[in-house]
């Protein structure tokens, strides 16, 4: 792996570092599986298609993803004008780029997923420690 710049081996990063922008767009929840999911469906589906093939996903955060992917650039929306209308969405050639890392991760989320259950463990045993401990009662002066 190749060394990053010393500007970006210090925390914190600029706000308009490379690094951040990236996370980002990446940063809505469903962002990372709407794009594996187009992916994964050849680089295209109508909306209906990718709702059914995300369980837990609605309507409102499909519609909500789908319109910040594509002002992102990283899907186009197409529509036939054929009655009645045909919506699809396809990942454009700088969203096929993103699909790279994205690819990455998920194969590591899977060759690691003892590491991440510990992980989850962890968080789960960490928030029933927080609601077995009682607030902090602070005095009045």
């Amino acid at each position: 792996m190749p060394e990053l710049p010393a500007a970006y081996r210090t925390a914190p990063f600029d706000e308009h570092c490379a690094p951040r922008r990236l996370l980002r767009l990446f940063n809505g929840k469903w962002t990372t599986m709407v794009l594996h999911t187009l992916h994964l469906l050849g680089g295209s589906s109508r909306p209906g298609h990718l709702l059914r093939s995300i369980p837990d996903l609605s309507k409102k955060m499909m519609t909500q993803t789908l319109r910040e992917l594509e002002q992102a650039g990283l899907i186009a929306r197409t529509v036939q004008q054929i009655m009645p209308p045909v919506v699809e969405y396809s990942l454009t050639e700088m969203g096929q780029k993103f699909i790279e890392p994205i690819e990455m991760l998920y194969h590591w989320g899977i060759e690691h997923a003892d590491l991440l259950d510990r992980v989850t463990a962890a968080q789960h045993a960490a928030k029933a420690a927080m609601k077995d401990q009682p607030e902090s009662i602070t005095e009045e002066c």
